[in-house]
Parts: C-alpha cells; sequence; structure tokens
C-alpha cells in the first residue's frame, strides 16, 4: 500500500471516529442546552451590561453537562440490557461500532470535569452559592440513568429535565449577570421548561415497547401512546398560550409573539407520532430550538426598541 493511500485511509478511519463520537453526544438535543442560556442572557440585558465571557462560559457548561449526561445513558442503557444495535435514538457507539463500555463511562466523566472548570469560573464572578445549584444539576444529570434507581425509568423524566435543563438553566444564566432572580425570568422560563420536557416525553413515547420491556415505568408507558401523544400536545399547547400570558398580564414584550412562527413545528411532531413516522422526535426537539430562538429575538427586539 502506498503512503498516499494509507494517509487516506487514515483519514477515512478518524473521520469515522470523530463521526461515531460526535453521534454519542446526540447533537439532535444539544440546542436544549443553548437555548435556555440564550433567554436568560437576553433578557438580562433589560436590566443591565451582559457579561459576553459569562455567557460563553455557562453555554459551554451546559453543554458539557448534557453531553455528559447523555454519555452517562449510553453507558448505563447498554450495561442493563436496554440498548441493542437496532435501538433508535442513540449515539450507537457500544453497541453498533464496538466502543469500550469504560470509555464511554471515561468520556462522561471528562465532560464533568470540564464543566466542573467552567463551573468554578461561573462562581467565582458571581456567588458560590451557585456551586450546590450546579453540583444538585450535575448529580440529577447522573442519576438519570445511574444509581440504584433511575428517574428514566420513573415517570418523572420529563418533569426533572424540564425544571433542571430548562427553567434551570434559564434562571443560572440570568443570575450570573444580574446577580437576582425576578418574578419575570421565572415565568419566562417556565414554556422553555415544558418545551424540554416535552423532547424527553416525544423519546418516551417512541421507545414504549422498548422500555416495557426493559422494565421502565415512564410516564408515556403509564399514559399509554395515545394519552401520551394527547398530553404531549397539550403541553405545546400551554407552552404558546403562557407567551400569551406573559405578554397580557407579565408585560413583556409583544414582539415575542415572533415564537408563533415555530407554531408548525409542535403541530408536525403531533401528527407525525399518529401516524408513526419517527420524524416526530426530530420535529418536538425543532420546536424547542426554533421556539427559543424566536422567543430571544423577540426580546432582543424589545430592548432595542425600549
Amino acid at each position: 500500500m502506498t503512503s498516499h493511500n494509507k494517509e487516506n485511509k487514515a483519514a477515512v478511519e478518524q473521520y469515522s471516529k470523530g463521526k461515531i463520537l460526535w453521534q454519542l453526544t446526540r447533537p439532535h438535543t444539544l440546542t436544549a442546552s443553548f437555548v435556555p442560556v440564550l433567554i436568560g442572557t437576553v433578557l438580562a440585558m433589560f436590566y443591565g451590561h451582559v457579561n459576553v465571557w459569562m455567557f460563553l462560559a455557562m453555554l459551554f457548561s451546559c453543554l458539557w453537562i448534557q453531553i455528559a449526561t447523555n454519555l452517562f445513558n449510553e453507558y448505563y442503557d447498554f450495561k442493563r440490557g436496554l440498548d441493542t444495535e437496532d435501538s433508535v435514538g442513540i449515539g450507537g457507539a457500544i453497541v453498533r461500532h464496538g466502543m469500550k463500555p469504560k470509555t464511554v463511562l471515561n468520556l462522561a466523566l471528562i465532560s464533568y470535569g470540564i464543566a466542573l472548570i467552567l463551573g468554578v469560573y461561573i462562581c467565582a464572578n458571581s456567588s458560590w452559592w451557585l456551586a450546590l445549584v450546579g453540583l444538585v444539576g450535575m448529580a440529577i444529570g447522573y442519576l438519570y440513568t445511574g444509581g440504584p434507581l433511575p428517574i428514566a425509568y420513573t415517570p418523572f423524566g420529563e418533569l426533572f429535565s424540564g425544571l433542571c435543563m430548562g427553567a434551570m438553566f434559564v434562571l443560572i444564566s440570568f443570575f450570573i449577570q444580574t446577580n437576582t432572580v425576578t418574578s419575570e425570568s421565572i415565568f419566562v422560563s417556565l414554556p422553555i421548561a415544558i418545551l424540554v420536557g416535552a423532547i424527553n416525553l416525544s423519546n418516551n413515547i417512541r421507545d414504549i415497547e422498548e422500555d416495557t420491556k426493559g422494565g421502565r415505568r415512564t410516564l408515556a408507558i403509564l399514559l399509554g401512546s395515545k394519552n401520551a401523544i394527547r398530553f404531549l400536545a397539550a403541553l405545546f399547547g400551554i407552552a404558546y398560550i403562557w407567551t400569551v400570558a406573559l405578554v397580557v398580564f407579565f408585560g413583556i414584550s409583544p414582539w415575542i409573539f415572533l415564537v408563533f412562527l415555530s407554531a408548525p413545528k409542535p403541530i408536525q411532531a403531533v401528527q407525525a407520532f399518529v401516524r408513526g413516522e419517527l420524524i416526530a422526535m426530530k420535529a418536538t426537539a425543532q420546536t424547542n430550538t426554533f421556539f427559543g430562538f424566536t422567543l430571544s429575538i423577540g426580546l432582543l427586539i424589545g430592548y432595542l426598541v425600549s
């Protein structure tokens, strides 16, 4: 084999490894971290100057926490025999590409280490009380699929993911810029908490059959497929109705009505679930993404014209 061919083969292998690692992070879910941080930061602009370095530290800290959570999920679902080569919605590094489980676990711990370093920077420039909040959040990320009674195996997965990765990320992002948490920031965080929880619910609806065999008792399993889809539709509706309430009752800029530009996505998600199409999970994640971006844009325009 010529040196040129060897280089090409090495490049292909390296690309393949990189692609495997990228898929392992479950990239389609990562906007669930970016969106809350963006919203909390834009909202903070109404209260004073925004520190870009704190924004970036918070953004990447949250991303690494979510990546670690996804890696723990990959590891523990494999160890419990839940994931197979045919499973959908997983990174598949272990069951499809032969990556050692210990490697995935170590990557999760490294991800937490990076998030912890960024967290120290955030605390040093805001409040050390955030260290406690961050450690609790990291513990929940681990306990979601790790520990003796994983949260993911109970009906409370949507609640924990929504509050921790939705509302908490918004509020911490707001706090590190303003040194306070206001009622306004809490109200704005709620539809994001709902939509992050909806991402979790959509995955559980898809996995009802496999999760039932694996001994899980998720909310989707308890409700049944049809009722779970109805509940998902209700969550979407509440998120959009809450946006109207933010303007009418809480005085938020009406520019946030831009979120209704994202309305086709939840409709697509519900219709896809009814038809049994896998695109439903992607549409649910995109609902959170587009809703969050348009909400951020609406808040930003409201700030600029105020």
